[in-house]
């Protein structure tokens, strides 16, 4: 991260007034909101204020979603072939990564992912695919797809196929598509330092298609890659404003041989107070610890859970994730359950 995000100083700290953190969480818990000012204040609190802001949060979780977790689980449909020249990604083009190249994924394929994810007791199921925005071909796909999922194994569909027009939008809610990703990534004054092919506009706009079309948004970013925290705060503010349900929150997984590679600036407690901030931001949103959790969160995993309410279970795009049968442990250690029917 970028240098005002280094750990605070608990010596400071400890002689400052305590920051109310539970009477934030009364306003809000009362209808009222967070302010940037003090969303700046819990991503400069000291580890020593850690478990308190926990605490707090996790009161905004229990109003909205008790003591449940949603699994998500990700399937990457079309691997590595992107134009774009997103800095973080191992698919992009400047990416000198050695990933899996492949287009769309034939039916069987699809399917067998499918019934994986069932399996995994996961509600939501994400066809993922590298590219600007989907073609045609890959369009016709996942409309042929889409229903025979939903029909044979009841699961939520989450579709991310880069930027959409409002025709395809519309095409995609027509053959029942739940909701679309498309994450902004990061603050809109920092975008253009991670990625030059297209816009944090452009992405507003797909984000807005998706809305209009009478889907739910997902969209989220990644921390660690630079941001200083304006841009995260920004980034938390944005989704709010668009009225996104769903945050997924990734950690800089930072992959040999793309632009960021070795870059590894966050602690456990950072990514835990980002993960809290965008609570007190979204309190009623869905709040997911995605990508790098397991590099960056580590045995601090489970504190993520009393602030979110959902993670992926399996691997990702191009890394691993943590072994489903940790992570159902995790949870069941927690007190926690997971949310297994599809509109629960």
């Amino acid at each position: 991260m970028a240098t005002d995000l280094t750990t605070p100083d608990t010596s400071a700290a400890l002689n400052a007034s305590p920051i109310p953190f539970d009477a934030w969480a009364d306003r809000i818990l009362d209808g009222g909101e967070l302010t940037r000012e003090e969303a700046r204040q819990i991503l400069e609190s000291s580890d020593d204020d850690l478990l308190r802001l926990l605490s707090a949060g996790f009161r905004l979780r229990q109003q909205h979603f008790g003591k449940t977790v949603q699994l998500y689980f990700l399937m990457n449909a079309k691997s590595g072939l992107c134009p774009e020249d997103c800095h973080y990604c191992s698919q992009s083009k400047i990416s000198e990564a050695p990933v899996p190249k492949y287009n769309i994924l034939k039916r069987d394929a699809l399917m067998d992912a499918a019934k994986l994810a069932a399996e995994r007791g996961a509600k939501t199921y994400c066809l993922v695919i590298s590219a600007r925005g989907p073609n045609e071909r890959e369009m016709k796909a996942v409309e042929e797809i889409v229903p025979e999922i939903k029909k044979q194994y009841g699961l939520d569909i989450c579709a991310c196929l880069g930027l959409l027009s409002k025709e395809q939008a519309d095409r995609l809610k027509a053959c029942g598509v739940d909701r679309v990703n498309h994450n902004l990534n990061t603050g809109e004054e920092y975008y253009a330092e991670i990625c030059t092919t297209h816009t944090y506009a452009d992405r507003v706009q797909t984000l807005r298609h998706v809305r209009d079309a009478g889907m739910e948004m997902c969209s989220g970013g990644i921390i660690g890659m630079g941001e200083t925290y304006d841009d995260i705060i920004s980034m938390a503010f944005d989704l709010k404003e668009l009225g996104v349900q769903s945050i997924p929150l990734n950690f800089l997984n930072s992959i040999d041989g793309t632009p960021l590679e070795g870059k590894k600036d966050l602690s456990p407690q950072d990514c835990l107070r980002a993960l809290a901030m965008f609570r007190f931001v979204n309190p009623s949103r869905e709040l997911r610890i995605s990508g790098g959790r397991e590099i960056h969160l580590r045995t601090l995993q489970p504190l993520g859970l009393y602030v979110a309410n959902s993670v992926f279970v399996g691997d990702y795009l191009t890394t691993q994730g943590q072994a489903p049968d940790e992570d159902y442990q995790m949870i069941k250690d927690l007190g926690f359950e997971v949310t297994t029917s599809v509109g629960e």
